[in-house]
């Protein structure tokens, strides 16, 4: 076998039919609908950078790093992917958390390259495809949601690409070499620590070096998917190979995004839209006029807060913990009405009456909210159709036979994913002192991909940005996006992450 058997020179497998699609794929090809989210994505993961600059640690970050505009592209892609993963602000899609190396290697990149705000949106498109493929056929495994970098090694190489309009040999050898030592993370570190914050440059440093690598001549294995020794072999428990080429062009996974619209952990959206709603209805109380606060949620719920247990210690808490964890955000949303990123930091966070009504919250699990949690399309139905029979090992290992039986027959693979939807349920109920009683359930949480979603995500996203402190003048202008020469873009993304 010669250096270049199996690399994208001269070899097969799941990656050079990706790249030969992606290489060739062009906006006008990709249907309005689509385009749409994808602008959407783009400010919304403008607004999570901007908020992940605005905090401390994102201050520290900064004079680790460098600021999010440099001289060096690839240290700015770093910057900003990491700012915009800080404190579950990123969106998520069937499959991954996308945005921080999605949208924020091509920010770096349009810039740098001075693009039109058009070659920005096919760029943010391809990146998505690519990174949500990967992650899709790697979602019956051990890393799910920000723990996936791997994500990120496939979203930053494909983003930069597009950006440069690499060929389709240079996409095949970049997305193999990056993905021939992609990150495997620790739970210590990311959930407890400021490692957090250098997690998603660490994958997006191996997909930007990968790129350099294929252009200076370097082959890989386009078979690094599939291969017995290869990516999918140690990161699946159910490989999926087939996902990463079906309904190229047809199955757009950049339209099964769901925008968060508040900081919080997997699967705890629901639970705190219910508690904004349980707010504004239940007029005056106090904290010592509440009984009990019971949360219900699916298995995904309590599997966030079994990841976050070990570390809780009230306002001592990392943040990487709180915000996976249900009582304290429930809490702070029944109080205050609302739930932002300046909830997890001093001084909100040492407020005496949040931990005492936190401490009166009780998480439950409900049967039929976990069976239309694992019914539903994102995070995890849709990879279950595609596994079929497969998937039985995969859910018995993370709930038991019972989760088998309860998810029972999840029907065949979607053809598109125009109808797509995600459902993490939960119900918040608060019992007051003198039998009072409020209770609100939701099933697709407020900015989760479904029907009022795609009708309203412009608006949601735009809300967004606002609350993150961006210019109204952005959101003015951002629905001109695919029209605007590289001059009017540059200026308007600088904008946008303006002090």
């Amino acid at each position: 076998m010669d250096a270049t058997s199996g690399t994208g020179k001269s070899g097969g497998g799941q990656l050079a039919s990706l790249a030969n699609w992606a290489s060739s794929l062009h906006l006008s090809d990709v249907p309005t609908r689509v385009q749409d989210f994808a602008a959407s994505h783009i400010l919304s993961q403008l607004a999570a950078i901007r908020s992940g600059l605005g905090q401390e640690g994102g201050k520290r970050l900064i004079q680790a790093l460098g600021r999010p505009w440099q001289d060096d592209v690839a240290q700015s892609a770093r910057v900003l992917s990491a700012a915009g993963a800080w404190l579950n602000l990123d969106d998520t899609a069937y499959a991954g958390h996308l945005g921080p190396s999605t949208v924020g290697v091509p920010l770096a990149y349009a810039h740098h390259l001075g693009l039109s705000g058009s070659e920005l949106l096919h760029a943010v498109i391809l990146a998505n495809e690519c990174a949500a493929r990967v992650t899709a056929a790697a979602t019956l495994g051990p890393f799910r949601g920000q723990t996936a970098l791997h994500t990120h090694v496939v979203g930053a190489a494909a983003a930069r690409l597009a950006c440069e309009r690499a060929c389709a040999e240079v996409w095949t050898d970049s997305l193999a070499l990056a993905l021939s030592a992609p990150p495997w993370t620790l739970m210590r570190g990311f959930v407890t620590t400021d490692a957090r914050l250098l997690h998603v440059p660490v994958g997006v440093r191996m997909g930007l070096d990968a790129c350099d690598a294929a252009h200076g001549g370097l082959h890989g294995a386009a078979d690094v998917l599939e291969h017995e020794d290869g990516f999918l072999r140690q990161f699946a428990d159910v490989p999926l190979p087939e996902v990463i080429t079906r309904g190229l062009g047809q199955r757009w996974h950049t339209e099964t995004l769901s925008f968060k619209l508040h900081p919080g952990g997997p699967g705890i959206d629901a639970a705190i839209d219910c508690a904004v709603d349980l707010h504004n209805r239940m007029g005056t109380w106090n904290v010592d006029d509440v009984e009990e606060v019971l949360v219900e949620g699916s298995l995904y719920t309590m599997y966030a807060a079994r990841k976050a247990e070990p570390y809780l210690d009230g306002p001592r808490t990392p943040i990487g913990a709180l915000v996976l964890t249900t009582p304290y955000p429930v809490a702070t949303a029944l109080l205050t009405g609302h739930l932002s990123i300046h909830d997890f930091t001093a001084p909100a966070v040492g407020e005496t009456h949040r931990w005492d009504l936190a401490e009166k919250v009780r998480l439950v699990h409900d049967r039929e909210m976990t069976r239309t949690l694992m019914r539903g399309d994102a995070p995890f139905g849709e990879a279950l159709r595609q596994a079929g029979d497969r998937s039985h090992a995969w859910l018995r290992h993370f709930g038991g036979q019972d989760l088998v039986d309860l998810t029972g027959t999840v029907g065949a693979p979607l053809d598109d994913f125009t109808e797509s939807a995600k459902p993490t349920p939960a119900r918040v109920s608060v019992r007051l002192k003198g039998g009072r009683f409020h209770t609100q359930q939701h099933s697709i949480p407020r900015g989760g991909i479904g029907p009022a979603l795609r009708s309203n995500h412009q608006k949601l996203v735009a809300e967004k940005f606002l609350e993150a402190g961006g210019p109204d003048t952005v959101v003015t202008a951002w629905p001109d996006l695919v029209d605007m020469s590289p001059s009017q873009l540059g200026r308007l993304i600088e904008s946008a992450l303006a002090d």
